[in-house]
Formats: structure tokens, sequence, C-alpha cells
């Protein structure tokens, strides 16, 4: 079973941002949805490009790199659905953001 951790404050991650975060030595990229939290591996399956500062439109973040589109609702990638970045379910208690990885 995947352990809930605090990774940030919801002040932290201003609405249509994302931020980098590390917990257990993996980098996780955490989004704000117009106030709905979203978590994936930060890294595109193109290059690795880094999604955390991505830009987020809604719920799709581009990676800065090479432009590549996810969804980070289910990771998957706008131009080939087969293509997914894992997703980790996320936590809000009061205005701690916790992970599950």
């Amino acid at each position: 079973m995947a352990t809930l951790t605090k990774v940030a404050q919801t002040s932290d991650i201003p609405p249509g941002t994302g931020k980098v975060v590390e917990v257990g030595g993996k980098a996780i990229a955490v989004f704000n949805c117009d106030g709905t939290f979203y978590a994936t591996d930060n890294a595109c399956k193109h290059r690795g490009g880094p999604l955390g500062e991505g830009s987020l439109a809604g719920t799709s973040v581009t990676c800065p790199w090479h432009g590549w589109e996810y969804d980070v609702t289910s990771g998957a990638c706008s131009m080939d659905s087969s293509i997914k970045v894992q997703t980790f379910d996320v936590k809000v208690e009061g205005n701690d953001i916790l992970v599950a990885v």
C-alpha cells in the first residue's frame, strides 16, 4: 500500500501551475487545476523533460522541452494515449497536500 507523504501546502502551488517535489528519492510533479490537485511522474516519456516546470492549461500539461502534452488526471499523452506517465493519488488535508507514492 502506498504511503501518504506531505509534499507542499496548497498555497505553494497557485491554480494553473505545477511544482516539482521529491518523495522517497523520486521526482513528482504536483499540479493545481482550479483547486483540484493531481500528481504525476515528473519525467516526460519523450526525453525526460521536467513536466512540473511545464505550462498547465486546464488539466493538460505541456513539457517545456519538446511540447509533448499529458492529461494530469490520467497521465495519458495527447498524441498517443498508449503512452502514459505514472499518476499518484493526492489527498488534501486542511492546507497540506499529501501524495501516495
